[in-house]
């Protein structure tokens, strides 16, 4: 902008009242920007002799001066007293800071911070007080020489390199999970010492269907004889699973004496643990990376839920007469009538127990039953006798029994499979 023909205050005045949105711009380089601000500075304040003038018109040189540079006022009247200063000796008016001529030199070295990770290393993390000692017996009891700058560190700093890129760098640590301490249930696998009424309970989900969850099956079976008892319910959440586990406990003939599962919240509670304890059923969950302490229930959610009920999605409104089906029928097939295999132990030459499975260990739970009864090492319930077992058994020979399951377990199918009929309005 050629400003110059611009020789009095009422043109000065006349330029700011016409306009008002018009700004003064240096050049594109930052440097050279300054330097124009400036000698434009100093140009207007020496043709309008500023100090000369009084106020009204140094009050107009001054905002247009604020104006055309660009500054504040604050920043301009600065600049015009500092021009006034050196107008005497013809100093120009020039920018004074500049940018510092090297970075600041680091005081701790990446050698520094290699000494601290090696002293922490070696005595695990101490605290920071104690690692500043110690640097400073390495300097001046041990003279180690290496130790002459971080003998000065402050306790401060210690932790400023601690949090450092470098120093992270070098040490990577890593904890192993820490188990939850929940006092309720013992983590502990069950040891039934050979004696049926010790438990293992695991749920399945039946699989989410465009977010809407589907039925969890529960799957409770005993230790040593394997009987089974599988029941559903549309959640996990009390209001659900406590009358069904209440269901479940009832329809095993012997005693339960142990009570098993996971670290899952649906039965690692205060509602599960209060009924459990009134019924005087002692309480376990699994330990932390011993996959084992369960893996009978688990198995059984395979063998068992998955072979039968499938893996696709049940609406939940369907929960009931799947329980049903496996109070009715199922579970008495699954007891009565369905072969397991039975491990027998033996020991090794070199001590080792290995678990074998022989053809004559295939039983029913039922038989197995009879065989810990022989042993006294199953306690039934009241009214409830081994003979009566036996003989709801021999109603219906196996095939029977399997047929009369897979013609309900269609028929169970068939309900899902069912379109729904929408009602007319």
């Amino acid at each position: 902008m050629n400003e110059s023909k611009l020789r009095t205050i009422a043109q000065l005045e006349e330029f700011l009242a016409a306009t008002p949105s018009v700004s003064f711009s240096g050049a594109a380089n930052a440097a050279t920007g300054i330097d124009e601000r400036y000698g434009h500075i100093s140009r207007v304040l020496k043709r309008f002799d500023y100090f000369h003038r009084n106020k009204h018109e140094r009050g107009v040189v001054l905002a247009y001066l604020q104006h055309t540079s660009g500054y504040s006022r604050a920043q301009t009247k600065r600049l015009v007293a500092r021009w006034h200063e050196n107008r005497l000796a013809e100093v120009p008016l020039v920018k004074r800071y500049c940018a510092p001529a090297a970075p600041f030199v680091r005081k701790y070295t990446a050698s520094d911070v290699e000494l601290l990770v090696e002293m922490d290393k070696a005595n695990e993390d101490v605290c920071g007080p104690a690692i500043v000692h110690l640097f400073k017996r390495a300097f001046n009891i041990y003279c180690d020489q290496r130790y002459e700058r971080l003998a000065n560190l402050s306790v401060s700093h210690l932790y400023n390199l601690r949090k450092s890129s470098g120093y992270q760098a070098l040490r990577v640590t890593l904890t192993k999970t820490h188990p939850v301490c929940n006092p309720i249930g013992l983590r502990k696998a069950p040891r039934p010492n050979g004696r049926a009424g010790w438990v293992r309970i695991d749920s399945v989900h039946q699989g989410d269907l465009d977010g809407i969850k589907g039925v969890y099956h529960i799957t409770c079976v005993d230790a040593i004889s394997q009987w089974q008892i599988e029941a559903c319910v549309e959640g996990i959440s009390e209001a659900f699973l406590l009358p069904v586990l209440i269901f479940i406990l009832s329809q095993f003939p012997f005693v339960i004496k142990g009570f098993h599962s996971d670290n899952g919240s649906e039965y690692i509670n205060k509602k599960v643990a209060e009924l459990l304890n009134k019924l005087n059923i002692e309480q376990t969950k699994s330990r932390s990376r011993q996959s084992n302490d369960n893996a009978l229930a688990e198995s059984k959610n395979n063998s068992v839920v998955r072979k039968h009920m499938g893996y696709s999605h049940i609406p939940q409104k369907y929960a009931k007469p799947i329980n049903e089906f496996f109070a009715n029928t199922f579970n008495s097939w699954l007891n009565m009538h369905r072969p397991c295999l039975f491990a027998t132990e033996v020991v090794s030459d070199k001590g080792k127990i290995k678990k074998v499975y022989k053809n004559a260990d295939v039983k029913t739970p039922l038989e197995r039953l009879a065989d810990l009864s022989k042993k006294r090492l199953v306690t039934f319930k009241k009214g409830i006798t081994l003979k009566d077992l036996e003989a709801q058994a021999r109603e219906k020979t196996d095939l029977q029994a399997a047929k009369e399951m897979q013609a309900a377990k269609a028929a169970l199918f068939a309900m899902f499979n069912k379109p729904e009929v929408k009602k007319r309005a």
